[in-house]
């Protein structure tokens, strides 16, 4: 019995679906780390607003959270 392109059908097969699953993998852990920034600036705005924070220095841990 052939499997079609010579027997190379079941691994293009096999190869199509392992890329399925990486992109589907990829697309959720960068929308985890994104959620993270979004976190921590949250934190830091929230210790800003409570007076924890200096002003000089929110600004620069903000720049450093967004790069």
């Amino acid at each position: 019995m052939m499997w079609g392109y010579g027997g190379y059908g079941v691994i293009w097969m096999l190869l199509f679906w392992v890329g399925v699953a990486f992109l589907i993998a990829w697309a959720v852990r960068g929308r985890d780390e994104s959620k993270q920034e979004h976190r921590a600036i949250a934190i830091l705005e929230e210790r800003f607003a409570r007076g924890e924070v200096e002003e000089d220095e929110f600004k620069t841990r903000r720049a450093q959270l967004s790069s």
